[in-house]
């Protein structure tokens, strides 16, 4: 059934994600054309009427990540000079949640620069998901709904995978919280891997807090990047006894040396969603890619109706 009044569209980074929302929603996704003056600046236009719509735009941070910020940004501006109602960004990967802190000197807080910026475009409220530190909710000055990942992807284990022998673990203390309530969700102990990190992209293992000789492991991420973590990770659960380990995340970013490292890495299967869209060449046979266009648009239909996105979750 269509709702009325409710548009929906979607910038480059999320096209097929988008087209999956619009259609469980009975929608098709709105006509925008993005493209570039001969300067190089970019231009949007909306090819719909949106006069006191409840519109939607669909655009996860991902690589080019500027790219496609600025295309959002032009599209929420291009959306509110078209007199739309209600803006709503939706940032399935919102990657900039990474810098939420000042760990170092004369830095920008960059998490907070982004969410000025997106309020400042014209985005009304936002609707994202797993971010890599809760506190970067706080950084916006529009409504935010924060969903989250973890029941499709405890959903997935609970259907796939034998749970009496299974130890989620954290690859570091910072992550215990959100591995905490997946561990919760399944019913099954957590450990934690103390960890040291040296740079972006390396990190130091120390050793494992918990027991997980002879056990399953599902390593629990927010996001799986170059994968130097997970594969730390994985040496140090190795080194400790470990049956067998599965990987598990929200946002399967997959950059730089990544899917070298997962190839060859001593891990059994590797789950993330589709908050990121994959490429054919970043798929291996180990991979399991997630749907969460559902939990997205039950949560656009909420929104758009005034129903509580929480409910959701209980």
């Amino acid at each position: 059934m269509i709702k009325h009044g409710l548009q929906i569209f979607a910038c480059n980074a999320s096209r097929d994600l988008a087209c999956d929302i619009s259609q469980r929603l009975g929608l098709r996704p709105g006509q925008i054309d993005i493209s570039r003056f001969s300067n190089d600046n970019l231009r949007v236009q909306i090819h719909e009427n949106v006069r006191e719509r409840d519109v939607f735009v669909v655009q996860s941070f991902t690589e080019p990540v500027s790219e496609h910020i600025m295309e959002l940004l032009v599209t929420l501006d291009a959306l509110r000079s078209a007199s739309a109602q209600r803006i709503t960004a939706v940032i399935p990967y919102y990657s900039y949640a990474r810098s939420d802190k000042k760990d170092a000197p004369r830095i920008s807080i960059t998490g907070r620069l982004i969410a000025d910026l997106l309020q400042t475009a014209g985005a009304n409220r936002v609707l994202t998901m797993d971010l890599h530190a809760d506190q970067v909710h706080g950084f916006f000055s529009v409504p935010v709904d924060h969903l989250t990942a973890v029941s499709i992807i405890a959903e997935h284990f609970r259907s796939n995978y034998d749970l009496s022998n299974m130890v989620a673990v954290a690859t570091d203390a910072g992550g215990a919280k959100r591995t905490g309530r997946f561990s919760e969700r399944l019913g099954i102990p957590m450990a934690i891997i103390d960890k040291r990190r040296v740079s972006d992209t390396q990190v130091k293992q120390g050793y494992v807090v918990g027991e997980v000789a002879g056990r399953d492991i599902v390593i629990f991420e927010d996001e799986i990047a170059t994968a130097g973590t997970l594969v730390s990770s994985v040496d140090t659960l190795r080194a400790a006894g470990v049956r067998s380990i599965h990987a598990a995340a929200t946002h399967g970013v997959l950059c730089g040396p990544a899917i070298e490292r997962l190839r060859e890495a001593a891990i059994d299967s590797i789950v993330v969603t589709n908050t990121v869209s994959l490429p054919v060449e970043k798929r291996f046979d180990k991979l399991t890619v997630l749907n969460v266009a559902p939990l997205f648009a039950a949560a656009i239909e909420r929104i758009h109706s005034g129903q509580s996105v929480g409910a959701l979750f209980e």
